[in-house]
């Protein structure tokens, strides 16, 4: 017997508020962009600069002693993660501890990093060697600003080409408008709540938009089929018609999906909580929007078929006179 998530053939109508749930999506966009102007982000070290020190030890790594030896120095953003090389041995433990930038100070000073090598020797081992020490400036992390930014334009611009060559214009025009709906959405939630934003959520949000865009494909694809199956049905029918038949497939991806990033995010440390948890958030809206933001454009904008010419290769278009 097969596990079925929802029955075989579901009637759901999804675009019955359609401009109610497009006006939503917008006014949650507006909002997110609202409050990132007013609170902004919370940016880790990548983005604001600091000092990164390579630690040795023969006490195995443990992260909360790490950051309780460090609690007191109020360094604000400290980053500690354990480095795993087979080539160390079993007496030899390797920590990067990142520490950010202090108020009006482009990097770390010398006497901040004597008092973590202090602190650390005090809590943690007497013998802890400190073979690397490196700073990273404001300069640099600006370029890492902009090298973030252009990624994702890039992935965006991409996205919107194929989905145009695949399908039809407005198909992508819907498509581009879920991913940005999905990283404004992040961003704002990120600003909310204060949640440290660095080079770990832009890779996040670049596998949201990966992770988003194939939801959607999968339901415009569909919908590519039924519009020549169904030729006179109307396109919201039609368009309902697809999202109910693909809806079993989108619950289980993103229930599994969720499954997994939810024991991420409760058991797998501070370390990866922020990737995790931008992931995590990017499935729930990702899901939401291939429906109520990309099909809502796309019905918005209209698909006029013309069944007088003969197909052509794969990703045909629709023509521009009704049947």
């Amino acid at each position: 017997m097969r596990l079925r998530l929802v029955p075989r053939n579901t009637r759901f109508n999804f675009f019955r508020y359609a401009r109610a749930t497009f006006g939503a999506s917008i006014a949650a966009m507006l909002l997110s962009i609202g409050v990132w102007l007013v609170m902004g982000l919370n940016f880790g070290i990548d983005f604001l600069g600091g000092t990164t020190l390579r630690t040795e030890s023969s006490v195995k790594i443990d992260v909360g002693a790490y950051r309780a030896a460090l609690a007191p120095l109020a360094l604000g953003d400290v980053s500690i993660t354990q480095v795993f090389d087979p080539a160390f041995g079993a007496e030899r433990h390797v920590a990067m501890v990142r520490i950010q930038a202090q108020a009006g100070q482009e990097s770390v000073t010398p006497a901040t990093v004597n008092a973590v090598q202090v602190a650390l020797r005090d809590a943690i081992d007497s013998a802890m060697t400190f073979p690397l020490v490196e700073s990273v400036g404001p300069k640099v992390s600006g370029e890492l600003i902009i090298t973030a930014l252009l990624a994702v334009a890039a992935a965006l611009a991409a996205i919107l080409i194929y989905i145009w060559l695949r399908f039809e214009w407005q198909f992508s025009v819907g498509a581009v408008a879920a991913l940005i709906h999905d990283v404004v959405l992040t961003i704002g939630v990120f600003s909310l709540l204060q949640i440290r934003f660095d080079l770990a959520t832009i890779a996040a949000i670049l596998t949201i938009i990966g992770y988003s865009i194939n939801d959607t494909v999968v339901i415009f694809d569909r919908l590519r089929e039924n519009l020549r199956k169904y030729r006179k049905m109307p396109l919201r029918d039609v368009m309902n018609l697809s999202a109910n038949e693909t809806l079993g497939r989108t619950l289980m991806t993103s229930g599994t999906t969720l499954l997994a990033l939810l024991a991420l995010l409760t058991l797998g440390g501070d370390v990866i909580r922020g990737f995790v948890f931008a992931i995590f958030w990017g499935v729930i809206v990702g899901t939401y929007s291939s429906i109520y933001v990309a099909k809502n454009v796309v019905l918005m904008c209209g698909v006029t078929r013309d069944w007088s010419r003969p197909d052509g290769p794969a990703g045909t278009r629709f023509g521009q006179s009704d049947a």
